[in-house]
């Protein structure tokens, strides 16, 4: 694995160096996005294999028609059977992760918002195996979630061991969960879609994170499939691709159905926060305990519903089976009946099931639930007005009515009616699901099941300082680089040479060149360092001054990358080299350059401000830009300056006088009324009034935008 990683590594930063920064950073999330997909995609395979074998062993054998239309099934083993699979789940989450919660999208977008994209494998593949315990026991719950999450922290991890930015672990995270969606619901643009969405309560989307969500759903898909069996690989309605939208008057169910999923929405929502905040908190029993109370709750509505218990869909399959409403010879409002109670004893059951503690996840709940609600209304149809409306427009009503509660319950419309698409094949049905989703999402948003959602993007701490963010990510270093050949010095070049070149009120750093290419940097604290030593000063060179070890950028490196670099540095001055082989001297980057650059995107905004809304004049939006722009002002530095010799000091020498300890100044050497420099200065010599000192003034707290005056002591 670290030779992997090594491996990749290496390949990444080769194509750094040849590519510009942009299409670096992309290829860079391209390759990455390629593992995580694949790692994802092979992940969903073997919890999705582990969860078809376990419940056809345990599930299958116990209750084996909980995909039928039979109710009223008194069994031990169904009453039982479930509480097991929550105690083992419990006991599973309690040793070892405890401090894992949430049902799973909740989890990886708490990680998102909250821990810079961090979210650690481990609690992810426990509760992933734990989420096939409970399912194949018959819990009501369903594996998207846990696999979605899963995605997520491969994703984050696989971020951690390439050392990428928070940003950029963040949207390896939303890739990962892509590729999870994409590869358990087979659908990889819904699946790029949800992951991208489910952040946010708003319609809206993590647009960074689109194309690298794409790429790791394609690739999980792919993956997943080539593993898989053809009978794997059909879609979860196979008679849906024969479905159509054919009239205007057909709208009138679906207008209907969209408020009904929301209304859904809205009772399952109420259901999971009536044993999550309010019973489980009552019962006075430890915590790996409680999913098995639930798994007993569950039970019992599955011996009254047993549809509640299967976890593979097969209900909803045998309700799009032709001949549905004709193959049993009973009154049509029993269907009706039925469906509505499979619909609310499924919101219950998972409600006790996850709600408790118990390791599952609430997406293929939702989708259930959204099948069962389109039936029910279809049977309403149906018993209300026999033979108006025609079968297929009755089974139309199941996939659309899954997308319908999806939108609701997870708050992402446009991935619902892309997700339920290709899930179900059912391209026919694109418009009505466009009105149920939306309408859905509309009348049940604000019960949604992920609790740790944002409204928008700017509620996020991941996007705090967007703004300044994309500023410093248009400009490029070329943009603000100084090219003046004065900041530059040769290796061989003389101490006394570099003082004299040193312009008074400034913090000088001079990058050191061998033959074109930088070999270090000298600052003010470099020759600090070598003045305790005064014997040495007459012989050294910039060579022996220089910090050697010292980091460059590159003229198409944007100016936030370069800021990174800065943050590895004590200098205020970064090198820019070439980006060919030579990798020459070109110029020089200041964090002062970017600090102008800043102030002067800060006073456009704020000309944009008052022109676009005149009532926010009174706010001061300049203050909280520079608050955010504090972390790249330059830092504060000892400063060269040429100073008049203090009165106290004349007639007396540097060592007499005390000068370092009295007036705090290094004097680097001393300028004589003809102009020549003399460095180092003679600590014996008397000092004339006629005479400069050029001196490094230690700092002292001052505002950043006033140039420090000499001290007082130190002046006439």
């Amino acid at each position: 694995m670290d030779f992997a990683r090594k491996l990749l590594t290496r390949a990444l930063a080769l194509l750094a160096g040849m590519l510009p920064g942009s299409a670096a950073r992309w290829s860079r999330q391209f390759a990455l996005g390629v593992v995580v997909g694949i790692l994802g995609g092979s992940s969903a395979y073997v919890l999705y294999q582990s969860l078809h074998v376990g419940s056809a062993w345990i599930i299958g054998r116990v209750a084996p028609h909980s995909g039928q239309f039979g109710i009223l099934d008194f069994h031990v083993g169904v009453l039982l059977l479930p509480a097991l699979g929550g105690l083992l789940s419990g006991l599973a989450i309690y040793y070892f992760c405890p401090n894992a919660i949430g049902h799973g999208t909740d989890a990886l977008t708490r990680a998102f918002h909250r821990d810079m994209g961090a979210m650690p494998l481990q609690p992810s593949v426990v509760k992933g195996v734990a989420a096939v315990g409970v399912i194949s026991c018959g819990g009501s719950a369903g594996p998207e979630g846990p696999i979605a999450a899963l995605g997520a922290a491969i994703g984050s991890s696989i971020g951690r061991v390439f050392r990428v930015t928070p940003h950029e672990r963040r949207i390896m995270l939303v890739a990962g969960c892509a590729a999870g969606v994409g590869a358990i619901f087979q659908c990889p643009l819904g699946g790029a879609l949800f992951a991208a969405g489910v952040l946010y309560r708003d319609p809206e989307f993590e647009t960074d994170a689109i194309v690298p969500a794409v790429i790791a759903s394609v690739v999980s898909y792919s993956t997943f499939m080539m593993f898989s069996s053809p009978e794997a690989l059909e879609p979860l309605l196979p008679n849906a691709h024969d479905l159509r939208f054919k009239s205007i008057v057909e709208l009138l169910p679906y207008a209907l159905l969209g408020p009904l999923c929301g209304l859904m929405c809205m009772c399952f929502s109420l259901s999971m926060r009536l044993v999550d905040r309010t019973l489980v908190r009552l019962m006075l029993l430890p915590i790996w305990a409680l999913p098995a109370l639930g798994g007993l709750v569950t039970g019992a509505i599955a011996c009254l519903v047993p549809q509640v218990m299967d976890g593979q869909y097969g209900f909803i399959r045998l309700i799009m089976s032709d001949g549905t409403f004709t193959s049993l010879n009973v009154d049509p409002w029993w269907w009706v009946k039925l469906f509505a109670a499979v619909a609310v004893a499924k919101c219950i059951a998972t409600a006790f099931t996850v709600g408790s503690g118990g390791s599952g996840g609430v997406l293929g709940p939702s989708v259930f639930i959204g099948g069962a609600t389109g039936a029910f209304l279809g049977a309403f149809c149906e018993a209300l007005f026999p033979d108006v409306f025609p079968e297929d427009l009755r089974e139309a009503l199941i996939p659309v009515g899954m997308g319908g509660v999806l939108a609701a319950a997870m708050r992402t419309p446009l991935a619902a009616i892309v997700m339920v698409t290709e899930m179900t094949d059912s391209y026919g049905l694109i418009v009505p699901s466009m009105l149920v989703c939306i309408s859905s999402y509309v009348t049940g948003r604000r019960f949604g099941l992920n609790h740790e959602q944002v409204r928008t993007a700017a509620e996020s701490p991941a996007h705090a300082a967007d703004g300044v963010v994309h500023t410093l990510e248009r400009l490029h270093v070329a943009d603000l680089m100084d090219t003046d050949r004065e900041v530059t010095a040769d290796v061989a070049e003389p101490l006394k040479s570099l003082v004299a070149r040193m312009k008074p009120g400034t913090r000088p750093v001079f990058a050191v060149l061998e033959k074109g290419h930088v070999a270090g940097l000298i600052s003010v604290p470099d020759v600090r360092r070598i003045m305790d030593e005064p014997e040495l000063l007459e012989s050294l060179i910039a060579s022996d001054l220089m910090t050697d070890r010292v980091s460059t950028v590159l003229p198409d490196q944007s100016v936030y990358d370069a800021l990174n670099v800065f943050s590895l540095q004590n200098h205020d001055v970064l090198p820019v080299v070439s980006a060919g082989r030579r990798r020459t001297w070109v110029g020089m980057l200041s964090r002062r350059a970017v600090f102008e650059a800043l102030r002067r995107e800060a006073a456009r905004m704020q000309e944009s401000v008052v022109r676009e809304h005149a009532g926010l004049m009174a706010i001061d939006r300049e203050g909280q830009l520079n608050q955010l722009m504090m972390a790249v002002a330059p830092t504060r530095a000892d400063q060269v300056q040429r100073l008049l010799v203090p009165l106290e000091a004349v007639g007396l020498s540097l060592r007499q006088a005390d000068v370092r300890n009295r007036f705090e100044i290094e004097v680097l050497a001393i300028e004589q009324p003809d102009g020549s420099v003399q460095c180092p200065p003679d600590p014996n010599a008397p000092l004339r009034t006629d005479q400069r000192l050029i001196a490094i003034v230690w700092d002292r707290p001052a505002d950043l935008d006033r140039t420090e005056e000499p001290a007082p002591a130190a002046t006439h």
